[in-house]
């Protein structure tokens, strides 16, 4: 997990444009991508609903479109979040045509702003990671990456039943994985 400084403050509920996971890219043993820390995902519903109250579904839409489509809340996480919100008295849900709708209450606004440093940290790690990761660069990799996919997968599909051609597509795969891997980052300033 990034550790983080002041990071840019924008897009919904006040972490940077699309974001994706809750620290850099990284490797090594035991790494796994994933977008909160334990307990952040109640801070993050809970600015949401400072906006305006949401029904669950909303919630979860609010906080795939403000991650660019790369982070989708299920409803495992989110519903049993909000009502936990609820015996805590920081929500209150309201019925409307047929759907809970919840609200920040006082004290769910009090909360907030006596969290307000493990927010604003939530807040930091995303929008550290957004400025390291969501740039120019990083989106022609991406694009090149997934030329890549598509090419490789058309080639297996294509010669599939060609044992060499299928070798030969694997070995440049691993040859590439390999330089990937002892590509280093340069010290600032080099």
């Amino acid at each position: 997990m990034c550790a983080g400084g002041r990071g840019r403050r924008h897009g919904p509920f006040g972490f940077g444009g699309p974001w994706a996971w809750g620290g850099p890219p990284a490797g090594g043993p035991g790494f796994r991508w994933k977008f909160f820390d334990r307990g952040d995902l109640r801070f993050v519903i809970l600015r949401l609903l400072g906006e305006r109250p949401m029904h669950g579904y909303e919630v979860m839409r609010a906080l795939e479109e403000a991650s660019g489509g790369f982070y989708k809340a299920s409803a495992g996480s989110v519903y049993p979040t909000l009502q936990m919100l609820e015996d805590q008295g920081f929500v209150v849900a309201a019925e409307q045509e047929g759907k809970k709708v919840y609200s920040l209450t006082e004290a769910g606004k009090a909360h907030l702003e006596e969290n307000r440093d493990v927010v604003d940290d939530i807040s930091e790690r995303v929008s550290s990671f957004t400025d390291r990761f969501v740039r120019p660069e990083t989106g022609e990799l991406t694009k090149v990456f997934a030329k890549l996919a598509q090419t490789t997968f058309e080639r297996a599909v294509k010669h599939g039943g060609d044992d060499g051609a299928v070798a030969q597509m694997k070995a440049i795969l691993e040859r590439a994985l390999h330089e990937m891997e002892a590509v280093r980052p340069r010290p600032p300033g080099s």
